[in-house]
């Protein structure tokens, strides 16, 4: 409340408007802004996150050809 007074008594009434008007538009760009640089940062770790799980894929399907390849060598 007090700051709302002061900010009354320094501004005046008529400027009030104006500045939340502009303090609205300079946040509106901020959180745009902050929504395409997430945008952004998704759509490349996206990539990096298949390149992660097809590695991860063809490591665990020859892991398993590597066991397979061992258990039959020992039942022989």
């Amino acid at each position: 409340m007090l700051v709302m007074l002061l900010a009354l008594l320094f501004f005046g009434s008529k400027a009030i408007p104006d500045i939340a008007k502009t303090l609205g538009k300079g946040m509106r760009e901020f959180k745009k802004a902050t929504n395409e640089i997430k945008r952004e940062l998704d759509n490349h770790t996206s990539d990096i996150k298949k390149d992660i799980n097809d590695v991860s894929s063809t490591v665990t399907k020859e892991t398993s050809e590597i066991k397979k390849g061992i258990t039959d060598n020992l039942k022989e």
